[in-house]
């Protein structure tokens, strides 16, 4: 049995942290392109140093990306086509801010 993060920060379903369970999660396809990427880098730079420590970095890294991709894979596109926006000098229409949303919580009591 492994302890599950609870809380509104806990996400919808749990992913495993591990490599396969992690790159199965990510549901765009440039996440999964990255992952490779990143993991193939990640195992080269391992090789030669003989330390884990960035294997462990980069599983937990990816590990909360998965994590948010399964929670809301909608919204996790939605990022990477706001993030080509951007990068194109499109204007990008922007949410709300954190003021309005607190705001209207606090008008919802």
């Amino acid at each position: 049995m492994t302890a599950q993060p609870e809380g509104p920060s806990a996400p919808a379903r749990q992913v495993e942290k591990n490599l396969r369970a992690i790159r199965a999660a990510l549901t765009a396809s440039r996440d999964r392109e990255a992952f490779d990427a990143g993991l193939k880098n990640v195992l080269d730079e391992v090789r030669v140093s003989l330390d884990l420590g960035s294997l462990n970095e980069f599983v937990h890294r990816w590990w909360i990306t998965a994590c948010a991709s399964v929670a809301d894979p909608v919204g996790r596109e939605g990022m990477h086509t706001r993030a080509d926006q951007v990068r194109a000098g499109q204007t990008v229409p922007r949410g709300r801010s954190w003021r309005e949303v607190l705001a209207e919580r606090e008008g919802s009591r």
